[in-house]
């Protein structure tokens, strides 16, 4: 699937997914542990917030919601009316150098095809403050495929691999990464990488 196709894909299933996925858990409480690490005033980029629930709604006001489906934005306009909502590419963020604090990404990167990855990477460093923190869901393997059905739709998966994801964020410049695993939305055990910008 190309970008647009991606995008339609998300604006079909982003009300089904924000029904069927529960809104807290342990992976959200992670969100609180990057949080202690910020300045109270701290401007975080949510990558691939969706509707909103689990992530952006738990940031800071200010904080800065991307999609790429316009329909998710729409659904976390009323999760997270404080926050700044922008329509855009992971792969091409629409921010500017050191701008934000830290980055969330949540069952996100692993929609935008893998060898895409790395300038993803590369972005969330980019925007991000020297001293700034990345929170992200690491795959658990390689795999790359279209779930027909997904949501009552069909969606994108696409990943080179635990190790090579790692192996791409350090190459992105990021620092003293660490895992820990947590459950996900739909009630499944993933692992997440906290991740330092290399000051």
């Amino acid at each position: 699937m190309d970008r647009d196709e991606i995008r339609r894909a998300w604006d079909a299933v982003a009300e089904t997914y924000a029904r069927r996925r529960d809104p807290t858990g342990s992976d959200a409480a992670l969100i609180g542990d990057l949080l202690d690490e910020l300045p109270p005033d701290a401007t975080v980029l949510d990558a691939g917030c969706g509707d909103g629930a689990r992530t952006l709604a738990n940031l800071p006001a200010g904080s800065v919601g991307l999609d790429l489906s316009r329909r998710g934005l729409e659904l976390a306009r009323e999760t997270g009316p404080e926050a700044r909502l922008v329509q855009g590419d992971m792969a091409a963020l629409p921010l500017a150098d050191d701008s934000v604090d830290a980055v969330t990404a949540y069952h996100a990167v692993f929609h935008v095809p893998r060898e895409s990855q790395p300038d993803v990477y590369r972005e969330f460093e980019r925007v991000l403050r020297p001293g700034g923190r990345l929170l992200m869901t690491l795959p658990g393997s390689r795999f790359e495929t279209v779930r027909e059905g997904w949501m009552g739709g069909r969606m994108f998966f696409s990943a080179p691999g635990r190790d090579r994801t790692l192996a791409q964020l350090r190459e992105a410049g990021f620092v003293d990464l660490r895992t820990e695993t947590a459950t996900d939305p739909l009630g499944s055990s993933t692992e997440f990488v906290f991740a330092n910008h290399r000051s």
